[in-house]
C-alpha cells in the first residue's frame, strides 16, 4: 500500500520531459496524487536555499521533502516517489541495488548536464 504522508517534489518545470514525467506520475498515483505536491525549482529558490539546497543543484537533481522535513535527493528521491505508486514499487526496489543505483546516477547526471547545457541553463 502506498505511503499516504504528503511529500513535496521539487522539479524543473521548464523541462518538457520533466513536465511529462510529472503528469505520468500523477496519473499512475491515482487517488494518492493529492499526497504529492509538485513545486517548480525556479519558483522555490528561496525555500530550497533555506533548506540548504543550492538552486543550481536543485536543477541538476530531483529533491523531495518528506512530511518530517527530511530532504531526499537524486536516485533516492526517485525511489521514494516510485514506492508510492504500486505499479512502480518493484522498480524502486530494483534501482536501489548498489550497482544499478550508481550506474543510473551517472547516466542521470550526464543527461541532466547535457539538457541544461543545450538550454543554456548550465551554471558551472
Amino acid at each position: 500500500m502506498p505511503n499516504k504522508t504528503p511529500i513535496n517534489v521539487f522539479y524543473d518545470a521548464q523541462c518538457p520531459l520533466c513536465r511529462k514525467e510529472r503528469r505520468r506520475y500523477e496519473r499512475w498515483s491515482g487517488r494518492h496524487a493529492a499526497d504529492i505536491a509538485w513545486l517548480d525549482v525556479s519558483e522555490h529558490h528561496q525555500v530550497l536555499q533555506q533548506k540548504g539546497v543550492d538552486p543550481d543543484m536543485a536543477l541538476r537533481s530531483l529533491h523531495i521533502e518528506t512530511a518530517a522535513g527530511q530532504l531526499v535527493e537524486g536516485i533516492d528521491a526517485y525511489r521514494l516517489l516510485m514506492k508510492r505508486i504500486p505499479l512502480l514499487a518493484p522498480a524502486a526496489w530494483f534501482i536501489g541495488l548498489p550497482g544499478i543505483k550508481s550506474g543510473l546516477r551517472s547516466l542521470y547526471d550526464f543527461w541532466v548536464k547535457r539538457r541544461l547545457k543545450k538550454q543554456g541553463r548550465w551554471n558551472c
